[in-house]
């Protein structure tokens, strides 16, 4: 059973990966078989390097991200979020995270909304992503 003071550690990673900006904050949150679905994504990604990637680049995305409220249960995180990109346009959400006995993130659910802003999120992440991350993980227009 993962204490009190382990999720905390782990969900201050995940906080703090999102100011950072960078792969290897995200990194430190995630075990090695990590799976990212999201509405953003045709289809999950799977494996710390690609998840990585993919949210290192959505972090840079955000103009401003708040979260604004946790619930955590033993294995089970879940996040509501307000954001800003596109030159201001609100994006919100809430992200479910799934970690194993060591606290680390084995599964992350994140559900964006309103759709017209996911659609364009997805498209931005495939040109920001391209050569790195399959094209076919995202929504193309």
């Amino acid at each position: 059973m993962t204490s009190n003071t382990t999720t905390n550690i782990q969900m201050q990673k995940w906080t703090q990966a999102f100011a950072n900006k960078l792969e290897s904050s995200f990194a430190d949150a995630f075990a090695d078989n990590v799976t990212l679905e999201a509405s953003v994504l045709v289809r999950p990604i799977e494996r710390q390097d690609c998840v990585k990637s993919v949210m290192a680049t959505a972090s840079k995305v955000y103009e401003a991200l708040t979260f604004t409220r946790q619930v955590e249960s033993a294995q089970q995180t879940y996040l509501e979020w307000d954001a800003k990109a596109f030159g201001g346009q609100p994006l919100s959400g809430v992200t479910i995270l799934i970690k194993n006995p060591d606290g680390l993130i084995v599964h992350i659910a994140i559900h964006h909304r309103p759709l017209g802003t996911v659609l364009r999120f997805s498209i931005e992440m495939h040109e920001r992503l391209k050569g790195k991350i399959q094209p076919d993980y995202f929504y193309e227009g």
